[in-house]
């Protein structure tokens, strides 16, 4: 397995929308080894292949205290959702910042596992707002699109400053 680059906000490749998995085969379940490995290493609670410059419906997560519960969706689609909770987000690809954003506060999701197998899966809390983070990002979409504009800005600018920053040293 290898640790991957996360790109991060403002890259414009985060906007890019996703295209269905076609095959789950062994170089998919190589990507969803390598991508379970890099967001545990972050660290974080998801990850979605378009934060790693690979543009397909595929997302992992794993909400556990322990760390021992991986979630792999491929090709998810939420099916229903009710309720709203909002929470503090925050994201591996805008590094360092936490907004609240409202949600849903359950949802229903149809994906392919791993191994192919369509699963239905209910969700409650913290596993489907970070589901529907990791969506999200699949359609190009991230957290700080849900803030004001001037949020969004400053962060922006605060990320590109601290990038030159890194650059020089």
């Amino acid at each position: 397995m290898a640790k991957l680059k996360i790109l991060e906000f403002p890259d414009p490749r985060l906007r890019t929308k996703a295209t269905p998995v076609v095959a789950v085969d062994d170089e998919l379940r190589k990507l969803i080894g390598d991508m379970l490995e890099t967001m545990y290493a972050a660290p974080g609670i998801g990850l979605a292949a378009t934060q790693v410059d690979v543009h397909q419906r595929l997302l992992v997560t794993d909400v556990s205290v322990d760390r021992d519960d991986p979630h792999v969706l491929i090709n998810p689609e939420i099916l229903e959702k009710d309720g709203v909770i909002a929470t503090d987000e925050g994201c591996l690809s805008v590094p360092g910042y936490y907004e609240e954003v409202e949600r849903s506060e359950h949802i229903k999701v149809r994906f392919l596992d791993r191994e192919g197998v369509e699963v239905e899966l209910e969700s409650r809390g913290l596993l489907a707002v970070c589901i529907q983070h990791e969506i999200d990002h699949l359609d190009g979409k991230l957290f700080v699109d849900y803030l004001s504009e001037a949020k969004r800005t400053r962060i922006r600018k605060k990320l590109e400053k601290e990038r030159r920053q890194q650059a020089v040293v």
